[in-house]
């Protein structure tokens, strides 16, 4: 009998086996067994393989998204199902039919890859006639849980069948969420802090965290990409960085330029942000990030961590190790979350929330 015994995850191209490594570790510290049953390198996903072909449920439900570094969507999903070119609808709807699955829609999504973005033409020619079929078969209703049924198109005749379920899933397709550039912002490195904000922080929570009048220091601010994305939000900005800053966010008011060391300089009171892309090695600046939150200069924090090129989950789970002891040792409560954002390159976006 066919089960849905695997675990699929989406990450950037060039991450597989840093995501791979993250769900092994993972895995291994809750007692789930398998193993990563494919994470080629720039093929964009990976696969995990339950152990004795059971569901893969239970390993997505204990390691949810939200709480993983690397992945950009979570599935439990069938083994990747070949498809005869001129018929590919009988297979993709005899096997949702045999799974008992109910969804209330579908989503086609390619690899966020060269070879996966030209999958999409095919992925938009076959939407509406497989709908058509799976509301024949009962399987898409308008009230399914919220589930959603993936077909992740490996090629033309290869498809990856999943589902997905409301509050363990990117709500965005691919798992990309896509923002578009503003025209005035000094920098790209804006669409970072950007996304975090969209990543970390509920929507409806925004008018209490991220609200006029605010106090912020941005740390390596030059030129202000992320000074840019505090002022927009109006709140009056510390840019502490020994190079220039763009003119416009200087002529607004709302921004104090010191040139000044960001990893020795301190606030003159407690301020509610503090935002960090410094280029740097991520243990140096987890040493000053942990000296903000010991001594609570600031409410919540947003900061980068630049990765090597080898390794980068072994660096991160390190780095938040030793970010997690030190809060504790220091009797600091405080939620800690990380992911490789989609405007992430060679880092990892993490954000503290303190309690009090």
């Amino acid at each position: 009998m066919n089960r849905p015994c695997e675990w699929l995850l989406y990450c950037r191209a060039g991450f597989e086996a840093d995501l791979a490594a993250e769900i092994a570790d993972r895995a291994a510290l809750i007692g789930e067994e398998g193993e990563v049953a494919a994470a080629a390198p720039n093929s964009g996903f990976v696969r995990w393989r339950t152990a004795d072909d059971e569901p893969a449920n239970a390993i997505h439900r204990a390691l949810p998204l939200g709480g993983l570094v690397f992945a950009r969507q979570s599935l439990v999903a069938f083994a990747p199902l070949s498809l005869d070119r001129e018929d590919r609808l009988s297979a993709i709807a005899a096997l949702v039919e045999a799974s008992g699955w109910s969804f209330e829609s579908v989503w086609h999504e390619t690899p966020d890859t060269n070879e996966g973005k030209s999958l999409g033409r095919l992925a938009k020619s076959l939407s509406r006639p497989l709908e058509s079929a799976l509301k024949r078969a009962g399987a898409l209703r308008r009230k399914a849980g919220g589930r959603r049924l993936h077909l992740y198109w490996l090629a033309g005749d290869e498809v990856q069948v999943g589902i997905s379920f409301p509050g363990n899933r990117s709500e965005h397709p691919g798992g990309v969420l896509r923002l578009r550039h503003p025209h005035d912002a000094p920098s790209r490195s804006t669409l970072k802090l950007e996304e975090a904000w969209h990543t970390f922080i509920p929507r409806d929570a925004w008018p209490l965290r991220l609200s006029d009048g605010m106090q912020a220091v941005d740390l390596g601010a030059a030129p202000g990409g992320w000074t840019y994305q505090l002022v927009r939000k109006g709140m009056f900005v510390y840019a502490i960085d020994n190079g220039p800053m763009d003119k416009g966010l200087m002529a607004t008011g709302q921004v104090e330029h010191l040139k000044e060391d960001g990893f020795v300089w301190e606030p003159p009171y407690r301020l509610d942000w503090l935002v960090c892309d410094i280029v740097d090695k991520p243990m140096r600046v987890i040493d000053m990030v942990e000296r903000w939150l010991v001594k609570r200069w600031c409410r919540e924090a947003v900061f980068n961590l630049k990765l090597p090129m080898k390794r980068r989950w072994q660096e991160v789970s390190r780095c938040l190790a030793r970010l997690e002891q030190t809060l504790a040792a220091n009797d600091v409560s405080a939620h800690i979350a990380c992911r490789h954002l989609y405007h992430d390159r060679e880092e990892v976006t993490v954000h503290v929330q303190l309690d009090v």
